[in-house]
């Protein structure tokens, strides 16, 4: 098992890694909408979406992988009727053969966030 860091995505705020390598899978924790350069939000869904996907992509490169590499995905929306607009950037990140996915509406997501979303990829 090898753990999988990178400074171009938010630093870990609690007691889990970045990512987590074992057998030719990485699992990439879900990530927050945070700018790990401002370490703030950015408003609204779809560049929400972006940052969120945006700071998976930058643990999957840590890894050596990419977004063409994702075989599966988790959407956390904080408002179900966000899934439109997530989705129309969602589909910016990815190209077919779609990764699996689950998405769903939580009663809160951490720091407020409007998404979060993690990946699973394999080598």
């Amino acid at each position: 098992m090898k753990a999988i860091k990178t400074e171009k995505a938010p630093a870990a705020i609690g007691p889990y890694s970045q990512g987590i390598e074992v057998n030719g899978m990485v699992f990439a924790s879900g990530q927050l909408p945070i700018d790990p350069t401002t370490g703030k939000m950015p408003e609204g869904i779809s560049a929400q979406t972006r940052q969120a996907l945006t700071n998976a992509r930058a643990i999957l490169e840590a890894a050596g992988l990419g977004m063409q590499n994702v075989v599966k995905t988790t959407v956390l929306l904080a408002d179900i009727a966000d899934f439109t607009a997530m989705n129309e950037v969602y589909s910016e990140f990815f190209s077919e053969p779609y990764p699996a996915r689950s998405a769903f509406a939580v009663k809160a997501v951490p720091k407020g966030a409007l998404v979060e979303i993690e990946c699973i990829a394999a080598r």
